[in-house]
Protein backbone atom coordinates (compact mmCIF):
# COMPACT_ATOMS: atom_id res chain seq x y z
CA UNK A 1 0.00 0.00 0.00
CA UNK A 2 3.17 2.36 0.96
CA UNK A 3 4.66 1.66 -1.93
CA UNK A 4 1.83 2.51 -4.58
CA UNK A 5 1.60 5.85 -2.47
CA UNK A 6 5.14 6.67 -3.05
CA UNK A 7 5.00 5.55 -6.56
CA UNK A 8 2.08 7.63 -7.34
CA UNK A 9 3.68 10.88 -5.39
CA UNK A 10 7.33 11.13 -7.44
CA UNK A 11 4.90 11.73 -11.10
CA UNK A 12 3.05 14.50 -9.24
CA UNK A 13 6.18 15.94 -8.09
CA UNK A 14 7.81 15.64 -11.29
CA UNK A 15 4.56 17.50 -13.15
CA UNK A 16 4.74 20.30 -10.14
CA UNK A 17 8.16 20.65 -11.12
CA UNK A 18 8.22 21.00 -14.36
CA UNK A 19 4.92 23.50 -14.03
CA UNK A 20 6.89 25.62 -11.70
CA UNK A 21 10.01 25.54 -14.12
CA UNK A 22 7.80 26.66 -16.74
CA UNK A 23 5.89 29.42 -14.41
CA UNK A 24 9.48 30.71 -14.02
CA UNK A 25 10.00 30.58 -18.02
CA UNK A 26 6.81 32.61 -18.36
CA UNK A 27 7.65 35.55 -15.71
CA UNK A 28 11.30 36.05 -16.74
CA UNK A 29 10.23 36.23 -20.02
CA UNK A 30 7.09 38.53 -19.28
CA UNK A 31 10.28 40.53 -17.18
CA UNK A 32 12.57 40.52 -20.26
CA UNK A 33 9.80 41.85 -22.48
CA UNK A 34 9.07 44.98 -19.97
CA UNK A 35 11.95 45.45 -19.42
CA UNK A 36 13.09 45.75 -22.81
CA UNK A 37 9.66 47.70 -23.58
CA UNK A 38 11.21 50.38 -21.12
CA UNK A 39 14.16 50.14 -22.75
CA UNK A 40 12.80 51.42 -26.11
CA UNK A 41 10.19 53.82 -24.87
CA UNK A 42 13.49 55.69 -22.79
CA UNK A 43 15.44 55.80 -25.55
CA UNK A 44 12.11 56.91 -28.13
CA UNK A 45 11.71 59.66 -25.72
CA UNK A 46 15.19 60.52 -26.06
CA UNK A 47 15.45 60.23 -29.76
CA UNK A 48 12.05 62.82 -29.77
CA UNK A 49 13.79 65.61 -27.48
CA UNK A 50 17.06 65.72 -29.07
CA UNK A 51 14.96 65.62 -32.54
CA UNK A 52 13.02 68.94 -31.17
CA UNK A 53 16.33 70.61 -30.30
CA UNK A 54 17.76 70.23 -34.06
CA UNK A 55 14.94 71.33 -35.26
CA UNK A 56 14.74 74.52 -33.28
CA UNK A 57 18.68 75.12 -34.02
CA UNK A 58 18.17 74.37 -38.16
CA UNK A 59 15.22 77.39 -37.24
CA UNK A 60 17.43 79.58 -35.34
CA UNK A 61 19.72 78.93 -38.43
CA UNK A 62 17.33 80.73 -40.89
CA UNK A 63 17.08 76.89 -42.63
CA UNK A 64 14.49 74.38 -43.08
CA UNK A 65 14.17 70.74 -43.23
CA UNK A 66 12.55 67.87 -42.57
CA UNK A 67 11.77 66.68 -39.38
CA UNK A 68 14.86 65.23 -37.68
CA UNK A 69 15.34 61.06 -37.88
CA UNK A 70 17.19 60.56 -34.21
CA UNK A 71 18.67 57.00 -33.56
CA UNK A 72 20.49 56.62 -30.65
CA UNK A 73 22.12 53.55 -31.57
CA UNK A 74 23.90 50.33 -29.22
CA UNK A 75 21.39 48.60 -26.88
CA UNK A 76 20.43 48.30 -23.99
CA UNK A 77 19.63 52.04 -23.70
CA UNK A 78 19.45 52.55 -20.16
CA UNK A 79 22.86 50.60 -19.58
CA UNK A 80 24.08 53.17 -21.39
CA UNK A 81 22.33 55.95 -19.77
CA UNK A 82 23.61 54.53 -16.14
CA UNK A 83 27.11 54.56 -17.75
CA UNK A 84 27.34 57.86 -18.85
CA UNK A 85 28.59 57.49 -22.13
CA UNK A 86 26.10 56.47 -25.47
CA UNK A 87 28.05 55.29 -28.79
CA UNK A 88 26.58 56.75 -31.40
CA UNK A 89 23.81 59.59 -31.37
CA UNK A 90 22.47 59.81 -35.21
CA UNK A 91 20.62 62.44 -36.99
CA UNK A 92 19.28 62.14 -40.28
CA UNK A 93 18.35 65.54 -41.84
CA UNK A 94 16.11 65.27 -45.08
CA UNK A 95 15.80 68.59 -47.62
CA UNK A 96 17.68 70.47 -45.74
CA UNK A 97 17.46 74.15 -47.22
CA UNK A 98 19.66 77.18 -46.05
CA UNK A 99 21.06 80.67 -46.86
CA UNK A 100 24.43 80.23 -48.68
CA UNK A 101 25.60 84.00 -49.02
CA UNK A 102 24.64 86.32 -52.42
CA UNK A 103 20.92 85.72 -51.80
CA UNK A 104 21.04 82.12 -52.99
CA UNK A 105 19.48 79.16 -51.21
CA UNK A 106 21.23 75.41 -51.25
CA UNK A 107 19.39 72.39 -50.64
CA UNK A 108 20.95 69.18 -49.36
CA UNK A 109 18.02 66.32 -50.24
CA UNK A 110 19.95 63.96 -46.80
CA UNK A 111 22.59 65.58 -44.25
CA UNK A 112 23.62 62.32 -42.28
CA UNK A 113 25.27 63.21 -39.06
CA UNK A 114 26.89 61.15 -36.28
CA UNK A 115 27.91 62.27 -33.03
CA UNK A 116 30.25 59.55 -31.50
CA UNK A 117 31.31 58.44 -28.02
CA UNK A 118 29.48 60.52 -26.53
CA UNK A 119 29.51 61.38 -22.71
CA UNK A 120 26.70 62.61 -20.73
CA UNK A 121 26.99 62.01 -17.07
CA UNK A 122 24.18 60.73 -15.13
CA UNK A 123 24.62 63.79 -12.80
CA UNK A 124 24.93 66.17 -15.37
CA UNK A 125 21.66 65.02 -17.09
CA UNK A 126 19.63 65.43 -14.22
CA UNK A 127 20.94 68.71 -12.77
CA UNK A 128 21.51 70.43 -15.99
CA UNK A 129 24.88 71.49 -15.39
CA UNK A 130 28.17 70.59 -16.69
CA UNK A 131 29.28 69.17 -20.46
CA UNK A 132 27.54 66.89 -22.68
CA UNK A 133 30.74 66.61 -24.81
CA UNK A 134 31.08 64.30 -28.27
CA UNK A 135 34.27 63.22 -29.19
CA UNK A 136 33.59 63.76 -33.02
CA UNK A 137 31.16 64.53 -34.61
CA UNK A 138 31.00 64.00 -38.69
CA UNK A 139 28.34 65.39 -40.88
CA UNK A 140 27.77 63.90 -44.57
CA UNK A 141 25.84 65.29 -47.47
CA UNK A 142 25.03 65.92 -51.06
CA UNK A 143 24.40 69.46 -53.44
CA UNK A 144 23.42 67.90 -56.88
CA UNK A 145 24.82 68.58 -60.23
CA UNK A 146 21.65 70.43 -61.00
CA UNK A 147 21.47 72.86 -58.97
CA UNK A 148 25.39 73.32 -58.68
CA UNK A 149 24.80 74.20 -62.53
CA UNK A 150 21.95 76.81 -61.22
CA UNK A 151 24.01 78.31 -58.81
CA UNK A 152 26.65 78.97 -61.42
CA UNK A 153 24.40 80.62 -63.46
CA UNK A 154 25.53 80.34 -66.78
CA UNK A 155 22.63 79.00 -69.94
CA UNK A 156 23.37 75.33 -70.86
CA UNK A 157 25.74 74.55 -68.87
CA UNK A 158 25.50 70.96 -67.84
CA UNK A 159 27.79 69.09 -65.03
CA UNK A 160 29.25 65.64 -64.03
CA UNK A 161 31.41 63.25 -62.76
CA UNK A 162 33.98 61.27 -64.54
CA UNK A 163 36.99 59.70 -63.23
CA UNK A 164 36.41 61.43 -60.09
CA UNK A 165 36.78 64.87 -61.33
CA UNK A 166 34.12 67.40 -62.09
CA UNK A 167 33.40 68.15 -65.46
CA UNK A 168 31.20 70.66 -67.35
CA UNK A 169 30.04 71.23 -70.68
CA UNK A 170 28.47 74.55 -72.19
CA UNK A 171 27.36 76.03 -75.34
CA UNK A 172 29.23 79.43 -76.27
CA UNK A 173 28.68 82.32 -79.10
CA UNK A 174 31.62 83.10 -81.11
CA UNK A 175 32.20 84.00 -85.02
CA UNK A 176 28.39 83.68 -85.80
CA UNK A 177 28.30 80.17 -84.44
CA UNK A 178 27.70 78.05 -81.31
CA UNK A 179 30.64 76.03 -80.09
CA UNK A 180 30.33 73.75 -77.05
CA UNK A 181 33.44 73.98 -74.78
CA UNK A 182 34.15 71.50 -72.20
CA UNK A 183 36.34 71.50 -69.26
CA UNK A 184 37.59 70.03 -65.97
CA UNK A 185 37.19 71.90 -62.22
CA UNK A 186 39.18 72.07 -58.88
CA UNK A 187 37.18 71.34 -56.21
CA UNK A 188 38.22 72.70 -52.71
CA UNK A 189 37.33 73.84 -49.43
CA UNK A 190 38.73 77.47 -48.25
CA UNK A 191 37.41 78.68 -44.50
CA UNK A 192 34.34 76.56 -45.14
CA UNK A 193 34.17 77.70 -48.33
CA UNK A 194 33.67 75.50 -51.70
CA UNK A 195 35.65 76.34 -54.49
CA UNK A 196 34.55 75.40 -58.13
CA UNK A 197 37.63 76.72 -60.51
CA UNK A 198 37.51 75.35 -63.96
CA UNK A 199 40.94 75.21 -66.40
CA UNK A 200 41.72 73.19 -69.34
CA UNK A 201 38.54 74.40 -70.96
CA UNK A 202 38.55 73.40 -74.77
CA UNK A 203 36.46 74.10 -77.25
CA UNK A 204 36.58 71.83 -80.13
CA UNK A 205 36.33 73.23 -84.00
CA UNK A 206 37.32 76.91 -82.66
CA UNK A 207 40.82 78.62 -83.70
CA UNK A 208 43.44 79.09 -81.60
CA UNK A 209 44.06 82.33 -81.68
CA UNK A 210 44.56 85.42 -79.30
CA UNK A 211 40.90 86.69 -79.62
CA UNK A 212 38.83 82.77 -79.36
CA UNK A 213 41.62 81.88 -76.72
CA UNK A 214 40.81 85.67 -74.72
CA UNK A 215 36.79 84.57 -75.30
CA UNK A 216 36.84 81.52 -73.79
CA UNK A 217 39.39 82.35 -71.02
CA UNK A 218 36.80 85.73 -69.94
CA UNK A 219 34.03 82.57 -70.15
CA UNK A 220 35.84 80.35 -67.44
CA UNK A 221 36.18 83.18 -65.10
CA UNK A 222 32.14 83.38 -65.18
CA UNK A 223 31.98 79.20 -63.90
CA UNK A 224 33.87 80.23 -60.83
CA UNK A 225 31.96 79.99 -58.03
CA UNK A 226 32.33 80.17 -54.23
CA UNK A 227 29.34 78.01 -52.46
CA UNK A 228 28.76 78.72 -48.82
CA UNK A 229 27.17 75.04 -47.54
CA UNK A 230 24.25 76.27 -45.28
CA UNK A 231 25.18 76.79 -41.62
CA UNK A 232 25.24 73.05 -40.63
CA UNK A 233 23.99 71.58 -36.85
CA UNK A 234 26.63 70.98 -33.70
CA UNK A 235 29.23 73.54 -34.98
CA UNK A 236 30.14 70.89 -38.04
CA UNK A 237 32.42 72.70 -40.63
CA UNK A 238 33.18 71.94 -44.00
CA UNK A 239 36.53 70.15 -44.50
CA UNK A 240 36.28 68.05 -47.80
CA UNK A 241 34.35 67.85 -50.84
CA UNK A 242 34.40 65.50 -53.67
CA UNK A 243 32.79 64.91 -56.99
CA UNK A 244 30.52 62.00 -57.18
CA UNK A 245 28.12 60.49 -59.56
CA UNK A 246 25.46 61.95 -57.86
CA UNK A 247 26.39 65.67 -57.16
CA UNK A 248 29.20 67.14 -54.87
CA UNK A 249 29.71 65.23 -51.87
CA UNK A 250 30.83 67.43 -48.69
CA UNK A 251 32.16 66.00 -45.19
CA UNK A 252 31.60 68.26 -42.42
CA UNK A 253 33.18 67.45 -38.92
CA UNK A 254 34.29 68.99 -35.66
CA UNK A 255 35.81 67.03 -32.25
CA UNK A 256 34.81 67.63 -29.17
CA UNK A 257 31.66 68.98 -29.30
CA UNK A 258 29.79 70.43 -26.68
CA UNK A 259 26.23 69.80 -27.14
CA UNK A 260 24.89 71.23 -24.32
CA UNK A 261 26.39 74.37 -26.70
CA UNK A 262 25.61 73.18 -29.89
CA UNK A 263 21.88 73.77 -29.29
CA UNK A 264 21.04 69.70 -27.14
Amino acid sequence: MSGEVYGTERPRRKRRGRRLLITLIIFLFLVAGMLVGLDRFAAGYAERMIGDRVSEQIADQNATSEKPDVTIEGMPFLTQVLDGNYKRIRIQLANLSGPAGNNRTVRVADLDVNADNVSAPLDTIRSGNGDIVAKTVTGTGIIDYPQLAELIGQPGLKLAERDGRLVGSAPVQALGQTFDVAGTAAVTVKEGVVQVRFSDVTAEGLPNVPLIRNLIDSYVQKLSVDLRVPELPLKLAVQKVEPTPEGLRFTAGADDVSLNAGGL
